[in-house]
């Protein structure tokens, strides 16, 4: 990694703290921007210009919906650059992009378009597909001291790795209450280890130069597995949840492996899944309790969520 300066958005959470930890452990100089921090009131503007000095490279993994109750200003990232001279803007968007529900198996970047943005059926997907269009259409753009701002989008599924807490507690871990099944029993999705994230994060950065014809793209990136859903995750209650682990959604990411070099290491997820069920305190009553409530909710969110695609497909 040749990077020298770096601003990592979303440096609290997992991932970004994670990559940035990484960068820093190459050598580079790496500022970390979030919501929660720091604790104190900064006037408008003293961050940016205080971080954004110097800065080569920005890494957008700030969101809304998973990151906090607001959202970093997509466009704000696209102003940085510009005006600063940073030359290079990498986006970490989500496979949810391009995934709502229709079964999907060894999708690419070039036979899976965008879900339209209406419908989209949670937020978090459609910001993420608002900022994509934005970070994609600002590449080629002329920054300050006359150079050029080349960007590009990953796609990661769901992470998973040392200390996750967000995908990981949805393990089956409460399978010894209830067991049951709905949608394709066989249905399956990618998994992406953190630090195979990361990676193909770094070397991102390396292919957005000015001799290489990689600007301007998107990825997507996973462990380069398939792993069937229900034997690892306990649905939650959400209709967006239940769309995707009742429904196979799988990938491709021969076009990472091909431009970026993106070589994802062999990781278990099962490892994972038992060190988290390993760190975890034994369940209470309450909790006990509180999950059989949910399976009550899930049961009527199930019921809703068919009779929605009985009504869809009665109108196809």
């Amino acid at each position: 990694c040749h990077i020298q300066t770096v601003l990592v958005t979303g440096g609290a959470g997992y991932f970004g703290f994670r990559l940035g930890r990484a960068l820093a452990g190459q050598g580079a100089t790496v500022f970390l921007l979030d919501l929660h921090k720091p604790p104190w009131d900064i006037p408008d503007g003293a961050v940016f210009q205080q971080i954004c000095a110097g800065v080569d490279v920005i890494y957008h993994t700030a969101s809304y919906g998973m990151s906090g109750p607001e959202q970093v200003m997509f466009g704000w990232c696209v102003v940085v650059c510009t005006e600063r001279g940073i030359s290079k803007l990498i986006y970490t968007s989500t496979v949810n992009v391009a995934f709502a529900g229709r079964p999907i198996e060894d999708g690419d970047e070039d036979s899976v378009p965008c879900v339209p943005l209406d419908m989209h059926i949670d937020h978090y997907s459609r910001t993420k597909a608002i900022a994509e269009r934005m970070v994609l259409a600002a590449d080629g753009r002329s920054t300050k001291g006359g150079g050029l701002l080349h960007t590009c989008v990953l796609r990661p599924s769901g992470i998973y790795g040392p200390g996750e807490r967000r995908h990981l507690h949805r393990v089956n871990v409460e399978r010894r209450l209830f067991s049951f099944c709905f949608g394709d029993h066989n249905a399956k999705m990618n998994w992406v280890h953190v630090d195979n994230l990361v990676m193909a994060h770094v070397l991102a950065a390396d292919a957005l130069t000015a001799d290489k014809a990689f600007s301007g793209q998107v990825y997507f990136i996973n462990d380069g597995e398939s792993a069937n859903v229900f034997e690892w995750l306990t649905p939650l209650v959400s209709s967006n949840q239940i769309k995707n682990i009742a429904v196979s959604h799988t990938f491709k990411i021969e076009k990472a492996q091909r431009e970026l070099g993106f070589s994802p290491k062999k990781y278990s997820l099962t490892d994972s899944v038992d060190q988290y069920l390993r760190s975890r305190p034994p369940p209470s009553a309450a909790s006990l309790l509180n999950t059989r409530h949910h399976f009550l909710l899930l049961l009527l969110l199930l019921m809703g969520f068919m009779t929605l695609v009985i009504c869809s497909a009665g109108r196809e």
